[in-house]
């Protein structure tokens, strides 16, 4: 198994359980955009749905279950035209936007409580650690998915202006807070 996506995964658990804990200790979604978790709640269920017809591994099935079902479909460029393989391609995409209500979120109100930065920072690494997961692959099964390649830079794009924030702000022990336009 590659590192990258292990290490990937770990960082994107972590995520989740920073945002569950945040919720159970505040006891408020504040700061949280509902839409982006929808939007997350989509993506993995369409991404999930063979887990009861395709057995991959012990540690695909044990990460799937992970997840709760919800409807969805998209008929976008996908590799072939199944029910199956066009949600998991709409989930591959989805996931690639998903966060910008989240990231609109901390835009609109200038600032976000240092838990949900953590979140956002290892939502983010995840995707990083997924990129170099795919460059291994290429370079020692010469495989490439060009639909989850492309998706994930774009969604690293998304993250980018965010990390530097993390970097200059977050780490340095301030909370984050962008520029107010007067």
């Amino acid at each position: 198994m590659n590192v990258f996506r292990i290490l990937g995964d770990l960082s994107h658990l972590l995520a989740m359980i920073l945002l569950l804990g945040k919720i159970w200790k505040s006891k408020s979604c504040k700061g949280i955009s509902g839409k982006s978790q929808l939007l997350f709640a989509l993506v993995f269920t369409t991404r999930y749905l063979d887990l009861f017809t395709n057995f991959i591994s012990i540690y695909n099935t044990i990460m799937k279950f992970l997840l709760v079902p919800v409807i969805g479909l998209s008929f976008l460029e996908n590799y072939s035209f199944t029910p199956l393989e066009i949600l998991w391609t709409f989930s591959i995409y989805l996931e690639s936007v998903a966060i910008l209500p989240q990231l609109f979120m901390i835009s609109k109100t200038g600032e976000a409580e240092t838990i949900t930065t953590h979140y956002l920072f290892f939502l983010g690494l995840y995707r990083v650690l997924y990129l170099a997961n795919w460059i291994r692959r290429y370079q020692t099964e010469n495989f490439y998915d060009q639909i989850a390649v492309v998706s994930g830079v774009v969604q690293t794009i998304f993250y980018c202006d965010f990390f530097y924030l993390y970097v200059t702000k977050v780490l340095k022990g301030k909370k984050l807070s962008l520029p107010m336009p007067i």
